[in-house]
């Protein structure tokens, strides 16, 4: 086996591997363009041969990339970029098809320094890595687990917060107001007689109701407001900021706006709901005992007839 033949087969995988190679000199020259280059750039060897690499490239980022190639020239270490850094350095096309394809190729790059015959440092090489598969299948790994995050903190029936993000929420909400003294008003609202609405027009009703009861909370709310619906036919609200006679006027239209809803399966239907209110105080412990005098003030207005709101009755001593 003679220098010529290892020569010519070093030739063949230069240009075969499914790896982008080109070299540069000190001048940012090209001086190696690889079959990989060729195929993707749609630049032949020939016309990139002594060519400047960001003449050849405008749309290169190229003072991050010169300032990696001095790294290599100056340094005499190797440099390198991942994807998840810089999608890409080179504007290629995906040219991989797969389903809800990248547009564009996403790449690793390393960039080697090369010696000369005396030892110093001539040349870089840029080796290009198309990994446009990985980061896809990343992408879609991290969208999914974002979509269940959601799923994990959202109601599906109402789309609304679910009782575990409402628990966190009024964790947060209850340290803020300790530490600032702000006015919060925490409402609890309860949908009335709702097992007959499912025992007489069936549960594809109830759930109809819940959505729309559900979608006129959300929309009555401010941003910066929270509404959860805490289970079953209950929904929990805190109004930021909301001193609570504010609190009695909005809890007072809600009540109102229920006996408006209309049910397209069930159109004698009209409802109604009890509303407890427990504004945030001084005198309160806990969380769990900010959202359990609200709940007492609901079953109050509960037992008092329904379609009504009341006060939750606040302890008169401040916890030490």
């Amino acid at each position: 086996m003679d220098d010529l033949d290892r020569l010519h087969w070093l030739t063949q995988l230069l240009h075969g591997i499914e790896v982008g190679l080109v070299v540069i000199d000190r001048d940012y020259r090209v001086q190696l363009w690889n079959g990989f280059m060729e195929n993707h750039s749609g630049i032949g060897a020939q016309q990139a041969d002594q060519a400047n690499l960001f003449s050849l490239f405008p749309e290169l980022p190229d003072q991050w990339l010169k300032g990696k190639l001095e790294a290599a020239f100056l340094l005499e270490s190797r440099a390198f970029t991942v994807w998840e850094q810089r999608p890409w350095v080179f504007p290629f096309s995906n040219s991989r098809p797969v389903t809800g394809e990248l547009a564009q190729m996403h790449q690793n790059m390393t960039i080697q320094p090369l010696k000369d015959r005396n030892g110093l440092v001539s040349h870089a090489a840029i080796v290009l890595y198309d990994v446009s598969v990985q980061a896809q299948d990343r992408q879609q790994l991290s969208q999914a687990n974002d979509s269940l995050a959601r799923l994990s903190h959202q109601d599906t029936l109402t789309g609304l917060a679910n009782r575990r993000l409402w628990h966190s929420l009024l964790e947060r909400e209850f340290a803020r107001c300790r530490r600032y003294q702000r006015d919060t008003t925490l409402l609890v609202l309860d949908l009335d007689h709702f097992k007959r609405i499912n025992d007489h027009y069936g549960h594809s009703v109830g759930d109809a109701v819940l959505r729309q009861v559900g979608g006129m909370l959300g929309y009555q709310l401010r941003k910066g407001d929270v509404v959860a619906r805490y289970g079953g036919e209950e929904f929990v609200m805190l109004l930021t900021e909301t001193p609570h006679r504010n609190a009695q006027e909005l809890a007072d239209r809600l009540r109102q706006q229920l006996p408006t809803l209309r049910f397209d399966d069930a159109p004698d239907l009209s409802i109604t709901g009890s509303i407890g209110i427990c504004p945030y105080h001084p005198s309160l412990n806990s969380p769990e005992h900010w959202f359990e005098l609200a709940d007492q003030a609901l079953y109050r207005a509960k037992r008092a007839g329904r379609d009504r709101i009341l006060l939750a009755d606040l302890p008169t001593e401040t916890p030490v």
